[in-house]
């Protein structure tokens, strides 16, 4: 599979909430940076990170585009975030089930096969808003 195909069939998984078919997709060294907060660095942190996500958020993604450059080594895909937020994390406002649609992006890097890094985007003060309404 090429680096375009991986990213996919990864975005695949996240909306079918297949966190172990995400993981079989990601190097053992993933370097994933998220919009706020820490890098997380290893799959051990990256498996909390959904566990956080799974817990505390129901997101599907649409309206997906993805882009690739021709060293077919580096994906970037725009899409909507059309989620739910189910319970308070950390740092971020209560949660009773509200819904959002959010724009976001992300980069992605492929390397031997495997999502070597994962940057992710978007607008946390109108997340913030969204959800505080």
């Amino acid at each position: 599979m090429n680096a375009l195909e991986i990213v996919k069939e990864y975005y695949g998984h996240f909306n079918a909430k297949n966190w172990d078919g995400m993981m079989a997709l990601l190097d053992a060294e993933i370097r994933h940076e998220a919009n706020q907060g820490d890098v997380r660095i290893g799959l051990e942190k990256f498996r909390e990170f959904l566990g956080t996500m799974d817990t505390c958020y129901d997101e599907t993604l649409t309206d997906m585009v993805f882009f690739s450059e021709p060293t077919n080594s580096r994906v970037s895909v725009e899409f909507v975030v059309n989620g739910i937020y189910k319970v308070a994390d950390e740092g971020l406002p209560p949660a009773h089930n509200q819904t959002y649609v959010l724009p976001a992006g992300a980069f992605l890097e492929v390397k031997n096969g495997k999502i070597s890094r994962v940057t992710t985007y978007y607008n946390l003060p109108l997340w913030i808003e969204l959800v505080s309404k």
